[in-house]
């Protein structure tokens, strides 16, 4: 129980952090019953071109004995499908993965994200990792420049990661476009 609430503490603290950044809206209710006006401000991107990819941590990140493995963003079409209400349990338009030492993974999928052309907002949580959230800058001009190159060891998006109680400022991520 003392668990269940602290975890409720955090995305909540997490999601009113993410809500008081310009016009990102928390859902009303982080229960399964959300209405679809609380999911359509929990879910959101404004992209004026495809963003879609994978995006890699230049150095290690380490959460327990999980490493992050990526930072995936899909394309338009699986945006408006999540926000439309179109939701799996193993896949979402932004999810984060980790991996542990024998390869298993975790997906972190969201319970409230906000994608524009510049940034990245995302609120999400897992039973092994607990709350996860990023607030991060992408870099229109370096995406460009890796999506024609068909990636590039130059960092497009940068930002603050947090998960498992953990904070990992400043982190750099490289974009690449999968098999």
């Amino acid at each position: 129980m003392k668990h269940a609430l602290t975890s409720t503490v955090l995305l909540a603290a997490a999601l009113a952090g993410l809500a008081a950044c310009d016009n990102f809206q928390a859902p009303a209710s982080t229960g399964g019953g959300e209405t679809p006006a609380a999911v359509s401000k929990a879910f959101r991107h404004e992209i004026s071109g495809d963003l879609s990819g994978y995006y890699i941590p230049a150095t290690e990140v380490a959460v327990g004995k999980y490493r992050l493995t990526h930072l995936f963003l899909g394309q338009g079409a699986d945006f408006s499908q999540w926000e439309g209400g179109g939701k799996s349990e193993t896949f979402g338009p932004v999810m984060f993965e980790f991996a542990d030492a024998s390869g298993a993974t975790v997906r972190v999928l969201p319970k409230a994200y906000l994608v524009e052309d510049g940034r990245v907002r995302f609120a999400g949580s897992s039973s092994e990792l607990g709350e996860v959230s990023f607030e991060g800058a992408l870099d229109q001009g370096a995406l460009a420049t890796a999506r024609r190159n068909l990636g590039e060891e130059a960092p497009v998006l940068s930002g603050t990661l947090r998960a498992g109680g953990q904070s990992f400022p400043g982190q750099k991520f490289r974009w690449y476009g999968g098999d």
